[in-house]
């Protein structure tokens, strides 16, 4: 019983004098932790007077855009095949890179955002090389320093696959979101995974081929017309009314064409109204105009409280080093005559 009551006046002892450390040198804690608040305030008032280029703690923004995919259309090996096909399957395998066959088109998004074929064109396209000032292995740098700033990523909840760019100027970065938009688009589109998609373009270009093909058709039965009226018509010996009945018979069958071919591409706009594709863009990138970062205000907390620990631990050492001098035998030890 009383050698636990001597533990526990030890104990309160040994807290008393760590607090009178703390009380004796208050001045210097206070006269630190001011300094280090006070230095951060300075420093963030300074990085906000100064150019964004030229300051040293720059405002960042980060323009979002969004995009849906569709991963209920694929179907277990689909996309293996797909990338077999478009030749992106041997480049992930040189790169160490499988892709199973329960993959989906949301994994293939965030795959591509990542691969260095779009990092490479990303920095190409903005002269990424020469903004960020790289010398040593340019390629290589070029893609880390984009990787830190570019963002993509998936959310399985919505489906929503998002990509957002960190830069000082807002309108350099939502270039390079709209951009990478568009690029990744450009190669869902040419994989031909979204097929509801490659089948409305085909019969686009099929329409409009044909409908210049029936005007084309027609402005020579109307030149023949005005030929034969002028009696000015001559067509290698063939009669007026062969020519007349070929030209109607074209236009005939054009006209067929182009009515069958406008019939598939509205049940195709029906069909793809009831249904989701592959890719597509909800919202593209807009220039921000609230910053993403950095926190001043959460910086100049954390350097205040750094500074307090810091001169409490500074305080502890002081006060060791002054037991230390008071100390005749530890001094002795550490002159060296305590070893004679």
């Amino acid at each position: 019983m009383e050698e636990t009551e001597r533990i526990g006046s030890d104990d309160e002892i040994d807290l008393l004098d760590l607090l009178a450390v703390l009380l004796r040198r208050k001045a210097l804690i206070i006269g630190i932790t001011a300094a280090g608040a006070a230095g951060a305030l300075i420093a963030s008032v300074l990085s906000l007077l100064l150019p964004p280029e030229k300051s040293f703690l720059p405002n960042e923004y980060s323009p979002k855009a969004v995009m849906l995919i569709n991963d209920s259309s694929s179907s277990g090996g689909g996309i293996s095949s797909m990338l077999a096909s478009s030749g992106l399957g041997g480049l992930a395998s040189l790169a160490g890179v499988s892709v199973p066959s329960g993959s989906t088109y949301s994994a293939l998004a965030v795959y591509l955002a990542g691969s260095d074929s779009f990092l490479d064109t990303l920095v190409d396209q903005f002269d990424l090389i020469t903004r960020y000032e790289i010398k040593k292995s340019p390629r290589a740098e070029s893609r880390k320093a984009l990787k830190k700033n570019l963002s993509a990523s998936f959310d399985d909840d919505s489906g929503v696959f998002s990509v957002s760019f960190t830069d000082i100027d807002p309108e350099f970065a939502k270039g390079v979101v709209n951009f990478a938009v568009g690029y990744l688009e450009t190669r869902f589109r040419e994989m031909g995974l979204d097929k509801n998609q490659l089948q409305k373009e085909n019969l686009e270009k099929n329409i409009a081929n044909t409908f210049d093909e029936i005007r084309r058709l027609e402005d020579e039965g109307q030149r023949l017309d005005q030929s034969a009226a002028r009696g000015s018509y001559s067509a290698g010996g063939s009669s007026l009314i062969l020519e007349a009945t070929r030209i109607k018979r074209e236009i005939t069958a054009q006209e067929a064409v182009y009515t069958q071919l406008k019939t598939q591409y509205e049940l195709l706009k029906v069909q793809m109204a009831s249904e989701t594709p592959v890719f597509q863009v909800l919202e593209y990138a807009q220039v921000p105009d609230q910053k993403s970062g950095p926190s001043r205000g959460m910086l100049c907390i954390v350097i205040t409280f750094a500074a307090f620990f810091f001169s409490v631990f500074l305080a502890f050492v002081l006060n060791a080093v002054e037991n230390i001098k008071k100390d005749p035998e530890a001094m002795a030890k550490l002159s060296g005559e305590g070893r004679r």
